[in-house]
């Protein structure tokens, strides 16, 4: 009985040491499973944070781009504002500047014209007013001398209406151009 209880002793101690082998390959295995789980965890974290580190980067380089596009597109169009601005001033200072040299070559047309019909209208007045016959003279006739103050007088009207119309002519149409005449060169034979 003893061999018997020394064989079932031994059996029991063989159950016992497979159950703590057991025991140890099953902690073994799932403290492995843990790391591997842990591991994986990890992975799947540090992938979660670069996926979305990227994702925000990718957002805050978009938001550049397109801030940057309407920074560009608001400058180009003030630029093109301030040109047409620029533009529009500079062709109204040219009109005044047109406008202000016309007025004042019409002014200085009429100047001449009104000295002008002035100066005719007192030769004029002078044909008219009766003049001293010259001391030795023969003394004209009435009938004569009334002739030649009608005749000064038609000669001042027709100076005058030509004065005049000379003047409103000159103030309609520009100035000519005075194109300076080419000296003709004689070439030298030696």
């Amino acid at each position: 009985m003893r061999k018997e209880k020394s064989l079932l002793t031994r059996i029991g101690d063989a159950v016992a040491a497979a159950k703590d082998k057991t025991q140890e390959v099953g902690a073994s295995l799932m403290k492995r499973a843990e790391v591997a789980a842990s591991g994986a965890m990890r992975e799947a974290e540090k992938t979660r944070t670069v996926v979305t580190r990227r994702t925000r980067a990718a957002k805050a380089s978009v938001k550049r781009t397109a801030h940057d596009a309407e920074a560009g597109a608001k400058r180009a169009f003030g630029k093109a504002q301030r040109t047409v601005k620029s533009k529009a001033r500079t062709v109204e200072a040219d009109v005044n500047r047109t406008m202000g040299k016309a007025k004042r070559v019409v002014k200085s047309k009429v100047k001449a014209a009104a000295a002008g019909a002035k100066r005719t209208a007192g030769k004029v007045e002078r044909a008219m007013s009766p003049k001293k016959p010259p001391a030795k003279r023969k003394p004209a006739t009435a009938r004569s001398a009334l002739m030649k103050g009608v005749a000064k007088v038609k000669s001042a009207a027709r100076q005058t209406g030509a004065a005049v119309t000379k003047a409103a002519k000159g103030a309609a149409r520009k100035p000519a151009k005075r194109v300076a005449k080419k000296r003709a060169t004689k070439k030298r034979t030696g």
